[in-house]
């Protein structure tokens, strides 16, 4: 099953940036970059730091997608 995020959505209604949040989460922008489109599901590691720099419950940036039947 795919997982999709929110996590453009979220950064830019707060005002970050792909840069900042890439060097507040010591990752590159193209890994943000690649993540928001969904071309790259970040590490546990990186999902729970992503989790704790928006201060929000893991289920309302990251959504299991349960393929159609």
């Amino acid at each position: 099953m795919p997982v999709i995020n929110h996590i453009r959505e979220i950064r830019q209604k707060k005002g970050i940036s792909q840069i900042k949040m890439a060097e507040d989460l010591q990752v590159t922008r193209q890994t943000i970059n690649a993540i928001e489109k969904n071309k790259y599901n970040p590490s546990l590691e990186l999902a729970l730091k992503i989790v704790a720099y928006f201060n929000m419950p893991i289920d309302e940036i990251f959504i299991l997608q349960e393929d159609e039947k």
